[in-house]
C-alpha cells in the first residue's frame, strides 16, 4: 500500500495509507455530491414555486418577489453568515494559539536559564570541595605516569 499526505478534518496535514481504489472516496467528491443535491433541490423548488411573495422588512416597507428567489436569497446570506462565523472562530484560535506560544517561549527561556545557573552552582561548588581537587590531582597523576 502506498502512503499520501492529506488534510485531516482538523486541517492538519497527516500520513495516510492509501486506500484500494475502489474504497477511496475523496472529499472534494464529497462536497461536490452535497452542492450538487442542494443546488437540485433548489432548483425543483424554484420550478414549482413562482408565485410572487411578500416579505415585510420594516413596518412600511415590502419586498415582493417570487418565493424561489427569496429563499435563494436567504440560504445565501445564511451561507455567508456561516462563512464570517467560521473565520472569526478560525481568527480566535489563531490568536489563542499564539498568546499560548509567547507564555511557552517565556517558559522555555526561563528554564534555559535555570540550567545554566545551575551549572554555574555545580561547577562552582566542585571548586569549592576538597574532595573534588584530590581526584582532579589523582587523575592528573595517573595520567602523568601513564605517559
Amino acid at each position: 500500500m502506498k502512503e499520501y499526505l492529506c488534510y485531516s478534518f482538523t486541517g492538519k496535514l497527516e500520513n495516510h495509507r492509501k486506500l484500494p481504489a475502489k474504497v477511496e472516496i475523496d472529499m472534494r467528491q464529497i462536497n461536490f455530491v452535497i452542492i450538487f443535491v442542494i443546488c437540485l433541490a433548489l432548483v425543483l423548488f424554484g420550478i414549482e414555486n413562482t408565485e410572487p411573495a411578500v416579505i415585510h422588512v420594516v413596518k412600511g416597507v415590502q419586498l415582493q418577489a417570487p418565493l424561489a428567489i427569496e429563499l435563494i436569497l436567504a440560504m445565501g446570506i445564511g451561507a455567508v453568515l456561516a462563512w464570517v462565523f467560521s473565520v472569526w472562530t478560525s481568527v480566535q484560535k489563531l490568536l489563542e494559539t499564539g498568546k499560548e506560544i509567547r507564555v511557552k517561549d517565556t517558559r522555555i527561556q526561563q528554564l534555559e536559564e535555570d540550567i545554566e545557573r545551575y551549572r554555574a552552582e555545580i561547577q562552582e561548588q566542585q571548586r569549592l570541595l576538597p574532595a573534588s581537587q584530590q581526584r582532579t590531582e589523582e587523575t592528573e597523576a595517573e595520567v602523568v605516569t601513564a605517559q
